[in-house]
């Protein structure tokens, strides 16, 4: 009985603190909210900097990520990139840092959102979630509105994912996965 004890008594204990995943997730969704750039670049991963990916699919190939240093400044960049295509269309993506983040970075209010998971995604659009394949040990939180308008059925439907990963003894971002219901 002392054996099972101790355990669940440190379980409890880490469970009133916070786990540095979660405590992480909530700085970051609050400076995302404020576009506080530098909060962001300080829990960005030191070595493979960060990777947006407009929908579920993860392409590290094709998607684009930023260092640390150069999210610190990225809202001011007038530098359009190429950050996927839309989902449906199939036409390419071409914004600036600030304007992607405006469309599929922060585009709702997600330190407000109706659900927050650890590790489960809430919905399924027509597209392939590959995050677990694409960010093997890593933890992701998501951020979740089921819908806003009831004549959609919950058919608008969107999220964010923060994907973490340990490094070095700290969890940092990796990935930051707008999904959305698509065709």
């Amino acid at each position: 009985m002392k054996k099972l004890l101790l355990p669940l008594l440190a379980l409890a204990l880490l469970a009133g603190c916070g786990s540095p995943v979660e405590k992480n997730a909530k700085t970051s969704i609050k400076a995302l909210k404020e576009k506080d750039m530098d909060t962001l670049a300080s829990l960005v991963h030191p070595v493979k900097g960060v990777t947006f990916t407009p929908y579920t699919y993860v392409d590290k190939g094709r998607n684009i990520f930023f260092y640390a240093k150069d999210i610190e400044d990225a809202m001011g960049d007038s530098t359009l990139h190429r950050w996927g295509d839309h989902d449906g269309s199939g036409s390419p993506i071409y914004l600036t840092f600030a304007d992607y983040y405006d469309q599929f970075v922060y585009d709702h209010d997600y330190a407000k959102a109706k659900e927050v998971t650890w590790n489960r995604k809430m919905e399924h659009g027509s597209s392939i979630d590959n995050a677990s394949d694409a960010y093997p040990n890593s933890q992701i939180v998501e951020y979740y509105f089921p819908g806003f308008e009831e004549q959609y059925g919950g058919m608008d439907w969107v999220s964010l994912r923060l994907v973490w990963e340990e490094f070095d003894g700290g969890w940092y971002l990796v990935g930051i996965i707008h999904d959305q219901w698509g065709p």
